[in-house]
């Protein structure tokens, strides 16, 4: 009888163990849960932003002559780049939010690049930071349809022209201390106003461009500009004005 009683306690305790076991099962996993969610929670939160880039891409007159800009906007949007196109007309209005955008923190890399009246409102817009003491690290217009001088705070200035159509080189202004490249697309095949935005090659070449400017702190060596887009047209020392030429290449 002893031996039954005791096993009859050992059962009972048991029997109580799992009780209390399962009775602390639902808190015991609330508690594995709520953890789990908190950890997902503070995975998902993102951190605070840090400061980017905007590249700013302004197409010319009646925003049909242009559209290489979505191109260009599309190919940047795939290497993460921000990107944005507008009607040359809206750069006074995007001057004002990358000045705000900038002097909060919130914009550290400036590019501005139009084709045909776009390029000449990149130097406009280019200007008007420069009066508000916002730098831009980049510059690339396309085929300027007017004859402009460059001022302000900019790193690097690349004027890809037509001198036998439409396009103008870029002076260099007086308070201007960065890099200005002046380079006629003259004698390059297949290439012209209309079209320069959308040609594959000077695509090629001003989005490398964009993407040294965007992930390089240092300066760029000084190489020869090259139509095939194997090189970038490097840079030079500050305050200084550059001239090349593209032409057809035997290959």
């Amino acid at each position: 009888m002893q031996a039954f009683g005791g096993c009859t306690m050992l059962i009972h305790r048991l029997f109580v163990a799992q009780r209390r076991w399962r009775d602390l099962q639902a808190p015991m996993l609330c508690l594995v849960l709520l953890g789990l969610s908190i950890s997902i929670a503070s995975a998902q939160t993102p951190s605070s932003a840090q400061p980017g880039e905007h590249v700013y891409l302004l197409r010319g007159a009646f925003n049909v002559f242009s559209l290489g800009m979505d191109e260009i906007a599309a190919k940047l949007q795939r290497h993460g780049i921000h990107t944005t196109v507008d009607n040359y007309l809206a750069w006074p209005t995007l001057a004002e939010q990358a000045a705000a955008e900038y002097k909060s923190g919130r914009l550290r890399t400036i590019i501005l690049v139009g084709h045909s009246s776009g390029a000449v409102a990149v130097t406009s817009m280019a200007a008007r930071l420069g009066q508000a003491g916002v730098p831009v690290k980049l510059a690339i217009g396309l085929d300027p349809t007017s004859r402009m001088t460059t001022t302000g705070h900019v790193d690097r200035y690349i004027n890809y022209y037509i001198a036998n159509e439409f396009g103008d080189p870029v002076d260099r202004g007086q308070d201007f201390s960065g890099v200005l490249q002046n380079v006629d697309l003259e004698h390059m095949a297949n290439v012209g106003h209309f079209n320069i935005d959308k040609n594959t090659v000077l695509q090629g070449m001003v989005i490398r461009e964009i993407l040294a400017a965007v992930s390089a702190g240092s300066p760029h060596p000084s190489i020869p500009c090259d139509p095939y887009g194997s090189k970038s047209c490097g840079s030079g020392k500050r305050g200084a004005l550059m001239e090349g030429t593209i032409g057809t290449r035997t290959r």
